[in-house]
């Protein structure tokens, strides 16, 4: 009997594991139908389909599904998805934006107020929040491409505002009218970038730890288990050690 438990076990994770990555896929596949519908089909003229590509290659996504996402933007069976950005407080009093993609603005509008209400937080007003944060342009790099001072040097000829470099890689901000010019500038220098995209930039930050912690990361993973969700930016800070309470 214990094998048999234990072979369900197994079974049950690699069935949510599954199911998460279905998840993902989807997020990822309306990503590159908004991106190349928006703009040309091709990656090498349009950055934010190159960018949609490159986030779903980096998680293992298909050709297949790449490729079948791109049709839909311009094919008989084109999807519309409406971009909707909702702002809230969550926990602690932090600031929220989530941006996402969808065909149901009232469907999208409740789950996310519900997700909201039942993890210690509430949907707010547009602008309600967007005040602690400042609208960017964000050009990111792996660590690989150099030290901080070469991509320094090459942000500053750019015509970037700002860098942030850690082991992760490093980030180049600026304008959000310069982003192209300045994106062009940085692949001349460092190469082709793993991500360029318009971001939301706290301009302050809120400390959460103990039980304020651990609801916001349960409204973060509700609201990154709905379909329509893209992206979620918050003004938290977290330390080291309440991240690995959290298994974080």
């Amino acid at each position: 009997m214990a094998g048999h438990s234990q072979f369900k076990n197994i079974m049950h994770r690699k069935g949510a594991k599954d199911a998460k990555r279905a998840k993902l896929f989807t997020k990822l596949a309306r990503e590159i139908t908004v991106a190349a519908k928006l703009g040309l089909p091709d990656p090498a003229y349009n950055a934010r389909l190159r960018t949609a590509i490159n986030d779903a290659k980096a998680e293992s996504m298909p050709k297949d599904n790449i490729e079948r996402a791109i049709k839909k933007a311009t094919g008989a069976d084109q999807e519309n998805y409406d971009e909707v950005r909702y702002e809230g407080r969550g926990p602690g009093n932090v600031a929220m934006i989530v941006e996402v993609l969808t065909n149901n603005r009232n469907r999208t509008a409740t789950d996310l107020r519900v997700a909201f209400s039942r993890n210690g937080g509430a949907l707010g007003e547009s602008g309600s929040v967007s005040y602690c944060f400042q609208r960017v342009g964000q050009v990111h790099f792996p660590a690989t491409v150099g030290d901080g001072d070469k991509v320094m040097e090459a942000a500053l000829n750019a015509g970037a505002d700002d860098v942030a470099s850690d082991d992760k890689g490093h980030d180049i901000f600026c304008a959000p009218d310069d982003l192209h010019t300045v994106a062009k500038g940085l692949e001349a220098a460092l190469g082709p970038a793993e991500a360029t995209r318009l971001e939301w930039r706290p301009t302050m930050t809120v400390d959460v730890a103990g039980e304020t912690a651990e609801e916001l990361m349960n409204l973060l993973t509700a609201l990154d288990d709905n379909d329509d969700v893209q992206r979620v930016v918050a003004n938290y800070e977290m330390s080291d050690e309440v991240m690995a309470k959290l298994g974080g």
